[in-house]
C-alpha cells in the first residue's frame, strides 16, 4: 500500500469535506424541489470512500454500489459539476439528466453505479470481475452494498461462485446500522455481518469504518489477495449515517442522543485533529482548505442551475437506435 503521509491526510481532510458539503447542498435545493424522486445522502460514511480510493489503482480498478452513490464517483474523477447537473435532471449530467440521484454512472472512470435494486449490484459487481480475470486485465473491483442488501439471496448465491471461480472482488458492507429505519438486530440473529462469509471459506473481517486509516489497510490486503488470483474478500465497514435513509425519512427509529455519540468520532473531525496534532498545516491552511471547498460546492451548484433540461426527443434516442428502429421518431 502506498504510505499514509501528511500529503494523504490533506487530501482526506478536503475530499471528505467537500463530499459532506457537496451532500449538505443536496439536502437544501432538494426542499427547494430542484432534485426530485429520492435522494439518499453519505454524510458520517467519508471515511470509507477515503481509505478504499488511498488502496485502488485508479488507472483500472472498478467500482460498484448502490443508491447512496453521489460522491463515489467524483473520488473516482468523475466532475462534480456534471454529478450535481445529474441530480437536477439536467442535460449536462453524467447520463444526460436520465439517471437522477440513483444511477450516476461513469464507465470511463470505472464508476458502474449507482444502482436502485436493493442487492442488484453485488451479482453484477461479481461478472465484472469475471470479465477482468477472463480478460486478463489485472484489475480489481470493489463491490458496495447496505447492511439490508446482506440479506438478499443473490449475495449467497454471487459469493459461492465468486469463490469457486476466484474472482478479483472486494465485496464490502456498509454496515451503517440500519435497513432504512429496521436496525441490524432486527434483521438478523447476528450482528457481525462479516461472518457470513465463514459459509464461503472467505477471507473475512470487521473493520473500523470511520477510520480511513484502517479502511485503507484492509481494502489494500483485499485487493493485493485479487490482484494475485487468490479470489474476494468480504469486509465489514462498521460505520454511521448522520442523516436518515432518505429525505422522507423521520428517523424516529434512533434518537438524537445517538447520533451524537458518533459524531464524536467524526472522520473529517479526527483526520482535522491529526492534521493539527502533527503539524502538517496550521489552522490558517485548513481555513484556506474549508473557503476552497465552499467554492467548489457554489461552483456545482451555479453549473446545475444554469444548465439546460434534456430535450424531449432524447427520451427516444438514449434508448433506441435509429439504425435498428427507423420507425421510432428521433425528433417531435
Amino acid at each position: 500500500m502506498r504510505k499514509i503521509t501528511k500529503a494523504t491526510y490533506l487530501k482526506w481532510y478536503e475530499d471528505m469535506l467537500f463530499w459532506r458539503k457537496f451532500e449538505d447542498k443536496l439536502a437544501a435545493v432538494y426542499i427547494q424541489q430542484k432534485v426530485r424522486g429520492f435522494l439518499h445522502l453519505y454524510n458520517g460514511q467519508e471515511a470509507v470512500l477515503a481509505g478504499s480510493l488511498h488502496a485502488m489503482d485508479l488507472t483500472k480498478d472498478k467500482m460498484i454500489t448502490a443508491y447512496r452513490n453521489h460522491v463515489q464517483p467524483i473520488g473516482m474523477g468523475v466532475d462534480p459539476k456534471a454529478v450535481m447537473a445529474e441530480l437536477y435532471g439536467k442535460v449536462t449530467g453524467t447520463s444526460k439528466g436520465m439517471g437522477g440521484s440513483m444511477h450516476i454512472f461513469s464507465k470511463e472512470k470505472g464508476f458502474y453505479g449507482g444502482h436502485g435494486i436493493v442487492g442488484g449490484q453485488i451479482p453484477l459487481g461479481a461478472g465484472m470481475a469475471f470479465g477482468d480475470k477472463y480478460n486478463n486485465t489485472g484489475a480489481v473491483t470493489l463491490c458496495y452494498f447496505g447492511d439490508g442488501a446482506a440479506r438478499q439471496g443473490s449475495l449467497h448465491e454471487t459469493f459461492n461462485m465468486a469463490m469457486l471461480w476466484k474472482l478479483p472482488v472486494v465485496f464490502i458492507v456498509e454496515n451503517n446500522g440500519y435497513a432504512m429505519g429496521t436496525s441490524v438486530e432486527r434483521t438478523a440473529n447476528h450482528t457481525e455481518i462479516w461472518k457470513l462469509g465463514l459459509g464461503y471459506e472467505m477471507p473475512c473481517r470487521p473493520v473500523d469504518g470511520m477510520d480511513p486509516v484502517a479502511v485503507a489497510k484492509e481494502v489494500d490486503i483485499a485487493m493485493a489477495r485479487a490482484r494475485k488470483g487468490d479470489g474476494p474478500t468480504f469486509l465489514e465497514m462498521k460505520t454511521y449515517r448522520y442523516r436518515g435513509h432518505s429525505m422522507s425519512d423521520a428517523q424516529h427509529y434512533r434518537t438524537k442522543d445517538e447520533v451524537a455519540e458518533y459524531q464524536k468520532i467524526d472522520p473529517i473531525t479526527t483526520v482535522r485533529s491529526k492534521i493539527l496534532d502533527k503539524k502538517y498545516a496550521t489552522a490558517k491552511d485548513i481555513e484556506a482548505i474549508d473557503k476552497r471547498v465552499k467554492e467548489l460546492v457554489k461552483e456545482c451548484e451555479a453549473f446545475a442551475e444554469a444548465s439546460a433540461f434534456p430535450p424531449v426527443n432524447q427520451l427516444y434516442d438514449v434508448v433506441y437506435d435509429q439504425e435498428d428502429y427507423p420507425f421510432i421518431p428521433h425528433k417531435l
